[in-house]
């Protein structure tokens, strides 16, 4: 059974998500309203610095190929592959948003299922500008 570990979101990021989850109609969003629904909403100020939000950036690791990998979590419009800015609405931004460092999560990707692990947070203020 895939792990689902205690996420959470900061209210602000729930509120701008929330429309987006309306029209999208994929399965990752079916997945990112789930999430949305058992994670803990508290304001953006009172949420850890080591917990990922949006326009975060962060760093995880696949765990069994400890492979490493930076980005940053951003809404669907600022999604850019190539620059590392991978959407909410992507399986691995889905899986991403509310975990803190240390934790894990067992996630469907493509390729099957993979167990990532956050590595690191970086809250900077121009990471949560947006």
């Amino acid at each position: 059974m895939p792990s689902t570990p205690p996420i959470i979101v900061a209210s602000e990021d729930r509120d701008r998500l929330s429309p987006l989850l309306a029209s999208a109609g994929s399965e990752v969003a079916a997945s990112l309203l789930a999430e949305l629904e058992r994670a803990e909403i508290v304001p953006l100020a009172e949420v850890p610095y080591d917990v990922v939000v949006m326009e975060s950036e962060l760093e995880y690791e696949v765990v069994g190929t400890r492979q490493r990998r930076r980005l940053q979590l951003v809404f669907p419009r600022d999604a850019d592959s190539d620059a590392g800015r991978v959407s909410v609405l992507a399986p691995l931004g889905c899986a991403l948003l509310g975990l803190r460092v240390g934790q894990r999560i067992d996630w469907e990707m493509p390729g099957g299922m993979r167990t990532l692990r956050v590595v690191a947070v970086d809250r900077s203020p121009v990471a949560v500008a947006g």
